[in-house]
Formats: structure tokens, C-alpha cells, sequence
């Protein structure tokens, strides 16, 4: 009776395991740490020059990550036979050749004046009419229709949480935003904005990428440059100068619009299976980075402590997925799954997720044979035992059954503490909408996120590869990967909720 009492009990236990825990992806043993590090200090490297896109520094990047794909036994699954994807970004930014200077004395555009967009525009000689902090108490009785007017900015309405990335550059650009339209809404032909003290201290970030203007997939093949008046920002340190009432302005600002290539970088592993070889588990990231922007001092503790750093090397964001993905691949290789495994680093996230909006729209296989999006974003630092799995819960859920999957395969392996607080839309980051599952999921394809999250080193050159936890990083490419096998293995495909309606 006891022998039949323990063996009843072995059966319950055995059932109530999930499932992954007795199907184990079988590559396991080709995760090497050792390997991950070496990728990782190669491509956050300095060498690769913070990879941004648009540039030869991403096409360098995105050339490295090809032949790692192709060292790990994937094959090409780009364009033409090859492992890219090329497609045309659209720049319009303020040419170098712009102008600005007050009272005769030129001002050093991205140094002194800020052109917060491109604007054509030629102002000669107008005088300056200084509104105090431009709000309406300021215009009480004031006629500013087609005047150049100058005003100080102040903190903006609904100024970002007090916990919220990057928050005093958001502050910052937010006041700017909210101030500018006021004071063109009213009537001014020209607005000059003078940096409070919260606002200077973001000056020469905002510069920086104000500058390189805006981005976006070319649709039309011609040139759009926008009607706007224009709208400078200058330092705190230019006040006294500009609220005298006798300041004259004049500049000359010349927009600029290009097309250039960004890519990605495309790999596939066929599937075993006659049938389900003909569908894709794929698994996503992006290789760019910020590139090479202003010097900041690093902070001591850290390597080269005190001295000024300007190469912003993104190893966390999103090096550590690039590599994550060459792991997932060495170990999809050496055991290939049902279905096949295909593999997109993107390019140009930082630009507004353009490498996978473009290749939502023109995979280089069926849309309808993309059965799931494995999507990650930062995978290696914070907690070792923590992450989250954005997509998870209502309303950015779409698939239930793959949440499931990755909620299994997380118990039965990697045993994650799971973080649900940044899936939900009440989250001031927003983040399921800043990655590049998003595309996906708009096309009605089942898509997750899998990170541990942000840091303060977040858009900053100290996000180098020697602050990573590889060991962390091994384990969420594990976590990746044992989802991906479940649903390569697993002859249903994960549907789409019934309903689902992608919201913000």
C-alpha cells in the first residue's frame, strides 16, 4: 500500500512538471561563456565605433555579425543569396553650412545655438522681443503675431516621472516642445529659447542629437522638407544679451535631405521536419548603437576612470543580443529543431525600430511562415535572477500560447523571478513600444521581448561590455533558445488571442 501510495505521488509530481522540464532543448552544452565574451568585447568594442546607423560603422558591425552567422553554420536568408537585407533610409537634418548670429556675432551651431529641426528659413537683422517665460501671464496684452520673440524655458507641464530613463534630457526637450508651440500658436514668425539651469545641464546632449536630424525609411524616393517657422535654442549663458530689448538676430538655415543604406542582417538554420521546415521560429535584436557622440568623464571605479569618453558603445544596448543570437545559432546548428530558425539582427533600431518595420513589411520569407517573434533587448546586467518578458499580459499580449511557452521554458530552465511591472501599460517607460517586436506584432505575428531591463548606463558611453554579467547574459540566450524549441517543436502553432488590439 505504501509502495502504491509513493508511486502515485511520483506521478502527480511528474504531471504537475511542466512540460519544457522533461523536453529540454538538446544543445544546451553549446552555450559557452567563454565564446559570448569574446563576441561581446569584439563587437562593444571601440573598434566598432558605437555602430551607429547610417554610417560605415554600422555596415562594419552588421559585416562582422554575418560572418559570425556564418561560422556558426547558418545560412544566408538576405537578399540575392546573400545574408543582407539593404533598404533605404531617408535623413533630413540642418546643413553644416547653416547660420546663426545676433547683433553681428556669429553663434556655432550645435555649440552655442541648438536648430531644434530642419527648417529653410533666411531671417536678416530682426529685432529680438524678449516675453519673459513666454506663458500666458508673459503675453497678457501683447501682440507677438510675426515677431522673433525670445523666452526663458521653465520646467514643462507633466515633466517625466522622477524614476524615468534619460529623464532630464526628456525634461529638457519636452519643456522646448511644449514652449515653442505655445509661442507659434500665438502668432511668433521666429522663437529663441534661452536654457534655464535644468535645461543648459542637457545642452550639448540634446545638440548632439538634434544634429543628426530625423530618420525614416524612404517610401517616396523625393525630398520632404518641412513648412515650419523656425525654433533655436541657445544657453543660459546668452540671457543677459537677448533680454535687453536692442538684440537683433540674423541666420540662414538650410535643410538637407539624403538617402543612405542601413541593413540587415538576415541567417536561417532549416528545420528536420518535411512539413514544419517550411515555418519560422524567429529570433530577433538589433545591432546599432549611438555611435560617437560628446565626451563624458568617466566615473571612478570604472576602467579608465577620469578620463573622458565619446564613444558610446552600446554593449548592453544591444550587443549583448547580437551575441546572444550568434549563441542561440552555434546550439540551433549543432541540433536543428522541427522548424526552421530564422535569425534578423536589425539595423537602425535607435532610429525609430527601422530595420524591423522594413523587414515586417518585406520579409525575405512568407509573412504567413513566421510562426512566432523571439524578440530581445538588453539581456545582461541588473539582477542575476530577475528579467521580464514584455508581451506577457493584456493589453500587449497577442498570444497566450507563447507566452505560455516562454513561461514554461523559464520554469523548467533558466528560473528567472519573472518582473511584470514594465509590461503594463501604466509603466512610465512604455518600453513594449521602444523594441523591435513591434513591427510584428502589429502585422498579427505572435511576438515577445525578453530583457533585464534598464540601468544607468542606459545611452551613455559607460554601457561597455566590461560592466556586463556574461553569465547572465549565457542564460537569458538560454532562456531565448529554450523558447524557440518549444515552439519548433510543438506541432500547433501559438495563435493570435482572439481580439487582440495593439494599443498604447
Amino acid at each position: 500500500m505504501m509502495r502504491r501510495s509513493l508511486s502515485l505521488s511520483l506521478l502527480m509530481v511528474v504531471l504537475a512538471t511542466p512540460a519544457v522540464a522533461q523536453r529540454k532543448p538538446p544543445a544546451l552544452n553549446r552555450f559557452n561563456e567563454a565564446e559570448i565574451r569574446r563576441d561581446l568585447f569584439a563587437l562593444a568594442g571601440d573598434a566598432m565605433r558605437g555602430r551607429e546607423a547610417g554610417t560605415l560603422d554600422e555596415l562594419r558591425a552588421s559585416i562582422w555579425v554575418a560572418d559570425r552567422a556564418r561560422e556558426a553554420g547558418l545560412l544566408p536568408a538576405g537578399d540575392d543569396g546573400s545574408y543582407f537585407q539593404w533598404w533605404p533610409m531617408r535623413r533630413l537634418r540642418t546643413s553644416q553650412a547653416s547660420t546663426v548670429s545676433v547683433d553681428g556675432q556669429p553663434l556655432a551651431l550645435w555649440r552655442d545655438v541648438v536648430v531644434t529641426a530642419p527648417v529653410m528659413a533666411t531671417i536678416t537683422d530682426v529685432p529680438l522681443v524678449f516675453v519673459g517665460e513666454g506663458k500666458e501671464a508673459d503675453l497678457a496684452g501683447r501682440d507677438i503675431h510675426g515677431a522673433a520673440v525670445v523666452a526663458v524655458l521653465s520646467a514643462p507641464a507633466n515633466p517625466p516621472a522622477a524614476n524615468m530613463s534619460l529623464r532630464g534630457y526628456r525634461a529638457a526637450t519636452s519643456a522646448v516642445r511644449q514652449r515653442s508651440q505655445f509661442l507659434l500658436q500665438r502668432g511668433a514668425s521666429v522663437v529663441v529659447l534661452v536654457s534655464d539651469s535644468a535645461a543648459d545641464a542637457e545642452f550639448e546632449r540634446s545638440g548632439t542629437i538634434m544634429s543628426r536630424g530625423r530618420y525614416n525609411i524612404d517610401t517616396t524616393g523625393a525630398d520632404v522638407i518641412p513648412r515650419q517657422a523656425p525654433v533655436l535654442w541657445v544657453r543660459r549663458a546668452m540671457l543677459d544679451r537677448l533680454r535687453g530689448g536692442t538684440a537683433r538676430l540674423s541666420a540662414t538655415l538650410v535643410p538637407e535631405s539624403f538617402v543612405y543604406p542601413s541593413v540587415n542582417v538576415v541567417a536561417k538554420a532549416p528545420g528536420t521536419d518535411p512539413t514544419l521546415r517550411n515555418e519560422y521560429v524567429l529570433f530577433s535584436g538589433h545591432q546599432d548603437h549611438d555611435g560617437v557622440r560628446f565626451p563624458i568623464v568617466t566615473p571612478a571605479g570604472m576602467a579608465n576612470g577620469g578620463q573622458p569618453d565619446s564613444i558610446w558603445n552600446g554593449a548592453d544596448d544591444n550587443a549583448s543580443v547580437a551575441v546572444g543570437m550568434l549563441a542561440i545559432a552555434r546550439a540551433w546548428t549543432a541540433h536543428p529543431g522541427k522548424r526552421s530558425a530564422l535569425f534578423v539582427w536589425h539595423g537602425a533600431e535607435e532610429r525609430g525600430l527601422l530595420g524591423s518595420r522594413w523587414y515586417a513589411s518585406h520579409p525575405t520569407v512568407p509573412r504567413a511562415s513566421i510562426v512566432a517573434v523571439l524578440n530581445a533587448d538588453m539581456i545582461g546586467r541588473n539582477s542575476p535572477d530577475s528579467a521580464a518578458l514584455l508581451g506577457s499580459q493584456p493589453p500587449h499580449r497577442n498570444s497566450s500560447a507563447l507566452v505560455q511557452m516562454a513561461l514554461d521554458a523559464n520554469a523548467g530552465l533558466t528560473r528567472f523571478v519573472v518582473d511584470s511591472s514594465w509590461d503594463r501599460p501604466s509603466h512610465p517607460e512604455g518600453w513594449y513600444f521602444r523594441s523591435d517586436h513591434l513591427p510584428y506584432a502589429r502585422a498579427g505575428i505572435p511576438a515577445l521581448m525578453f530583457t533585464t531591463l534598464l540601468h544607468p548606463d542606459y545611452h551613455t558611453p559607460f554601457d561597455n561590455p566590461d560592466r556586463i554579467d556574461v553569465h547572465k547574459l549565457t542564460r537569458m540566450a538560454e532562456w531565448m533558445y529554450a523558447t524557440g524549441w518549444l515552439v519548433s517543436e510543438t506541432k500547433a502553432r501559438p495563435a493570435v488571442d482572439a481580439g487582440f488590439r495593439l494599443e498604447r
